[in-house]
Parts: structure tokens; C-alpha cells; sequence
């Protein structure tokens, strides 16, 4: 089992030493392993090998042991956003078509087969033996990541054993992790950026140190939390990063300890970035690029002394030993790396997702500089990034256009000063049409990060030539008001 034989190593070698941290929650390596094990028990129990097991846990300690134990058991693992609408987690559970869910007190609500929840504050005392399988294919699913689907519904990435231990193998050694370093864990276990916090932070023998929730909120509280943890490696969004440079309070409390910062998710402003730099003069920077697709799959060592005015930081040189091609007519860049996924799961069955010779076209624009480097010139579609999220404005179309009161809609992102992007949506209505209803429909079927801002009433949406809505003109229309 390669995802999990570098953190059964340091199970065996080091079994007193921190694992993770949660408040004033520790628990070593050895509890770990055998509260993951206790737990796989109870799960082999219920489910065969390539299971599929949806986790609605908060990230945290439990929410860990969790996706150990699946992992042990040979299953698959599908982190949920319990705070989404329960419409958007029943589609996932019945779309993935899961085996079991692993979850805290009573049924939710909107599980239609409550007999799938497994309650882990419930778990029988009794010790059972944990038996595990024989063998773990390295192409068996490990993770399914559920993401903005441009159908008008998520779709789930698929992600092998294979593509989880190629890159939280090569960040451990890129990155030099050791341990005795102190990783803070904040991306939710449903978005990709986790992998590196679970896996490669447990491969190196490292504490992870969960962050409080809300303390994204209160950039200065979040850098006085570091600072007391002494935090030495960090991975999150630009968005977060440039909220910390400009209200952290960084020149009053540097953090001394913090010697690796990587970002990803969305384009970090050079003005940002070199602000940060400059409060931050021991630390090293890395700009990770790569879709769930992909994961990492490019990355840039921040050059301090290029970092010149607005021109746009490179992505850089290809990561895990990733093999990437330029389309010589579009210029997008396409990859094919041990890290892409296997497919994409929908209704239950894996569908294909790259093209002959295992390429993954990213639907990113990108040119090489003089220097070799990969540079980013955005989208070719119209997703947006949004804290680091994956949006696609195709999604909120479609479920807008399901209200009755709705003739027409088009969704542009418009910028933000705080998530670097946001959607807002353009409606036409029917005579006597009212937005009521409509704010309801969205509240009810769409996380925070996806709802508009904005929903403007318009009498016509702009249109090109050719009878297609003209999104341009209609961003710099919503942007104005």
C-alpha cells in the first residue's frame, strides 16, 4: 500500500512523536494508527475492497482517521462539504453511488438510506481485528474530489493510489519536509491542496496543526496563531495570503519559523506577493500550479528580485516529473502526469478523461517565457477561481434557468478585492417576476463560494453578431455597477 507505507514507517520508528493537533487535542503517531485501524475494523466490516465511503466530518483529527482507515481497507475515499445545501450533498452521495458514510450523531436529513451512515461516536467498544487486504492496486481509486461541473452539476475527479503517492512523494522531497516541522492544515479535505497537508506532512513524520475555523477571518488572529504553533510550513490560497500581507500585523509579529510558503488556486498579484516577501525576508515562497486534474504539475520558486511592478509571476518548470506540450493552435496547455486522474465518476462509473497518450487538456492559456518557464494568460473557457475554487458559470446558469421566473441568465466573474474573484449573475425575468424566489432556489442548491454576489435584473442580455450572449460587454456592465 505505497499512500500509506511512508506513514506506517513513521508509526513504527517514531510512535511517540506528534501527529496531529487540534486545539488542545495532540495525538501521537501510535494513536494514530490505532485509532485508524480501530475504526477500519468496524469499517471492513461493512464494506469490500473499492468500496466507496463519503466522510461528512469537519476537517480536523477525526475527518484524518477517517480517510486512513478507508484508505486501509482498499476503498475510496469522497470528502463532503457538510455546509453545502443538503440538494448539492444528496446529488454527490447518489451520484457516487456510496457504500457507506462515515459521519458524527444521527442521520442527516438529506440521506435518503440513513442505514449507510456509520456513526463514529458510536462505534462498539469491543476490540476487533483488523485484517487488510493482501494487496491495493496502485490504479484503484483512492479519492474521488468533487468539483463545479460545467454540465450544471459537480462532477467528481477520480484519483488513483498511484496519483496521491506521486505527488505527496515528490512535495516531500521538493519541499525538503522533515520531522520536525509543523504543517498547517487548512484547505478543506474536499478540495486538493489537503492531499499535501495529509499525505506528505504524515510521509515526513511532521505535525500537522489544524487551523482554527474562522481565524481566516481575522488575518491578524491567524498570524498570531502561527506564530504561537510556530507554523514552518504553510499551503493555501493567494487570496488568504494577500489578506495576511495587507492586515496581518506581520510587522508586529513576524513569524521566525515559517520557512516554506506554498500557494495555489488562483493568481497571486505581484504588488501582493512582493508585499508579503518583503514582511517575510527568511522565508521561501513557491507558486504551485495544476487543476484537480493534475495536482501540482508546474511550479516556480519565487525569484524575489523579479518581482517587478504588475507583470504576472511564471508558473515555472514542470513538477512531478510531469511531461507538458503547448497546443501549437489554442495554446493550451496540456499534461500528462502519473498525478492525473483516472477519470471522471458519474452515476456510479468512471468515464474517460484524457486523450490518446494520457494528456489532460487544462483549458488554461499558457506561453513559455525566455527563460523556459511556463507562464499563465488564463482561461480559454469561462470557469473562474474564487478563493481558490473552481467555479463554472455554465452550473449557476443551469439552475437558474430551472426558476420559472426566469427567461433568461448569464453569469460573468467580476473582480474582488478578497477571493480574486466572483461570480454575478445577469437575469431577465417573465412579466411579474420576482427575485425571491430565485435568491431561495440558490441558497438551497449552491455553497457560499458559488453563490453570486451580484444578481442584476436586466430587460435583454447583450448579444454578439452571431446571436450569442456577448459576456465581455456584460462583465464590464456588472463590474461598473
Amino acid at each position: 500500500m505505497p499512500l500509506l507505507t511512508a506513514f506506517d514507517r513513521q508509526c513504527r520508528n517514531a510512535p511517540d512523536r506528534p501527529a496531529l493537533i487540534e486545539g488542545e487535542r495532540r495525538l501521537s503517531y501510535r494513536e494514530v494508527m490505532l485509532n485508524s485501524e480501530r475504526l477500519a475494523a468496524h469499517l471492513a466490516a461493512r464494506i469490500e475492497p473499492g468500496a466507496r465511503v463519503a466522510l461528512a466530518l469537519d476537517r480536523g483529527i477525526d475527518a484524518i482517521i477517517a480517510i486512513l482507515s478507508v484508505l486501509r481497507c482498499g476503498a475510496c475515499y469522497i470528502p463532503l462539504d457538510i455546509k453545502n445545501p443538503a440538494r448539492r450533498l444528496r446529488f454527490i452521495v447518489n451520484d457516487a453511488v456510496v457504500h457507506c458514510i462515515i459521519g458524527r450523531g444521527n442521520p442527516p436529513d438529506w440521506l435518503d438510506t440513513p442505514a449507510l451512515w456509520l456513526d463514529i461516536d458510536r462505534l462498539p467498544e469491543s476490540a476487533q481485528s483488523f485484517y487488510p487486504p493482501a494487496a491495493i492496486d496502485p490504479e484503484a481509486l483512492a479519492a474521488i474530489l468533487y468539483t463545479s461541473g460545467s454540465t450544471g452539476t459537480p462532477k467528481g475527479v477520480a484519483l488513483s493510489h498511484r496519483a496521491l503517492h506521486n505527488f505527496a512523494d515528490w512535495a516531500t522531497l521538493t519541499f525538503k519536509l522533515k520531522a520536525d516541522d509543523r504543517i498547517a492544515s487548512l484547505a478543506p479535505f474536499y478540495f486538493d491542496l489537503s492531499v499535501f497537508d495529509i499525505f506528505s506532512s504524515l510521509s515526513a513524520g511532521a505535525s500537522v496543526n489544524f487551523v482554527p475555523a474562522g481565524l481566516t477571518l481575522s488575518p491578524s488572529r491567524l498570524t498570531a496563531w502561527l506564530l504561537e504553533q510556530r507554523i514552518t510550513v504553510f499551503y493555501t490560497v493567494p487570496s488568504l495570503l494577500g489578506f495576511i500581507a495587507l492586515k496581518g500585523g506581520l510587522t508586529e509579529q513576524p513569524l521566525p519559523d515559517l520557512t516554506t510558503l506554498l500557494f495555489a488556486g488562483e493568481v497571486f498579484p505581484t504588488p501582493q506577493l512582493k508585499k508579503l516577501c518583503e514582511l517575510l525576508p527568511e522565508t521561501d515562497f513557491y507558486n504551485l500550479y495544476g487543476p484537480t486534474e493534475t495536482n501540482v504539475c508546474c511550479y516556480w520558486p519565487v525569484d524575489r528580485a523579479r518581482l517587478d511592478g504588475d507583470q504576472p509571476i511564471p508558473i515555472g518548470h514542470p513538477a512531478c516529473a510531469s511531461e507538458l506540450k503547448i497546443d501549437a493552435e489554442s495554446s493550451e496547455l496540456l499534461v500528462n502526469s502519473v498525478n492525473n486522474l483516472s477519470g471522471y465518476w458519474r452515476q456510479g462509473r468512471l468515464t474517460e478523461a484524457l486523450e490518446d497518450g494520457g494528456y489532460y487538456r487544462t483549458g488554461d492559456k499558457v506561453s513559455l517565457n525566455k527563460r523556459g518557464e511556463y507562464c499563465y494568460h488564463g482561461r480559454l473557457d469561462r470557469m473562474l477561481k474564487c478563493s481558490g475554487y473552481r467555479v463554472e458559470p455554465a452550473e449557476i446558469e443551469a439552475l437558474i434557468l430551472q426558476c420559472p421566473e426566469v427567461a433568461g441568465c448569464a453569469v460573468v466573474g467580476i473582480e474582488d478585492s478578497t477571493s480574486g474573484q466572483r461570480p454575478a449573475a445577469a437575469l431577465v425575468l417573465h412579466p411579474d417576476g420576482q427575485l425571491n424566489g430565485i435568491v431561495k432556489t440558490i441558497k438551497q442548491a449552491l455553497p457560499a463560494y458559488m453563490q453570486p454576489c451580484r444578481l442584476s435584473v436586466m430587460d435583454a442580455l447583450p448579444l454578439l453578431d452571431n446571436g450569442k450572449t456577448d459576456y465581455q460587454t456584460l462583465q464590464r456592465q456588472l463590474e461598473r455597477h
